[in-house]
């Protein structure tokens, strides 16, 4: 199975173990809406979303939005997607491999974009703490991709060399993030991207994180 090499894997949190698209795309349609945006489809979104989140909105208005824009959008759609994230819940099979993962006498940690104060009270709310040795959301501007948060997590994760690293993620930034810090990466297509965006990452891509997590230990083999 491989698992004995696998020193560690590095969970993505929105779109990857939890389950937040429908409310990504509510929120998303309603911070759209407070600047005039007509709504997008999720095909749409998944189709065009990147990080930077600017950058994703220059590829809808066909320009950056304004720095005055920018603070209402990003300010719109989290007070509507922390409202709406209290209702969603894990991926399917996500809190089985956590545990599974934990039971076989490995490690596993999370690195998100969501930010910290707002991660960890939910992480806990699911009961899933536990399974992690260490738990990093955002601290600071959300206007930036995963790279240096990448960098910071692993740096907290002494005696775990990159290249034991899996990260496991719903977005091509998760690869590129992966990339940055020396570790490999599986991108999963139940969150932010469609299959054909991610597959341009050129990392694997499964649909379910199940596939992910034996994608995971297939490269442990490598």
């Amino acid at each position: 199975m491989g698992k004995n090499h696998v020193t560690h894997l590095v969970w993505d949190w929105n779109g990857t173990l939890f389950h937040d698209i429908d409310a990504v795309i509510s929120a998303t349609n309603a911070s759209f809406g407070e600047v005039g945006l007509p709504p997008i489809t999720l095909e749409r979104y998944r189709d065009l979303y990147c990080v930077p989140v600017p950058r994703f909105y220059e590829r809808l208005m066909g320009r950056l939005p304004t720095d005055e824009e920018w603070v209402v959008m990003d300010e719109a759609f989290h007070r509507h997607y922390w409202a709406l994230a209290e209702s969603a819940g894990l991926a399917i099979g996500a809190r089985q491999l956590l545990v599974e993962w934990q039971e076989a006498g490995l490690t596993q940690s999370l690195c998100s974009l969501a930010p910290h104060e707002h991660l960890v009270p939910l992480v806990r709310t699911h009961g899933i703490e536990r399974h992690f040795v260490r738990v990093d959301g955002r601290v600071g501007q959300s206007n930036t991709g995963k790279a240096e948060q990448m960098m910071r997590h692993i740096a907290e994760l002494e005696g775990v060399p990159p290249q034991r690293m899996v990260v496991i993620g719903d977005a091509v930034d998760d690869a590129l993030a992966a990339r940055h810090v020396g570790a490999r990466a599986v991108l999963y297509t139940g969150g932010s991207h469609s299959r054909v965006s991610l597959e341009a990452a050129g990392v694997p891509v499964v649909d379910t994180l199940e596939e992910a997590v034996r994608e995971a230990e297939r490269m442990a083999d490598e």
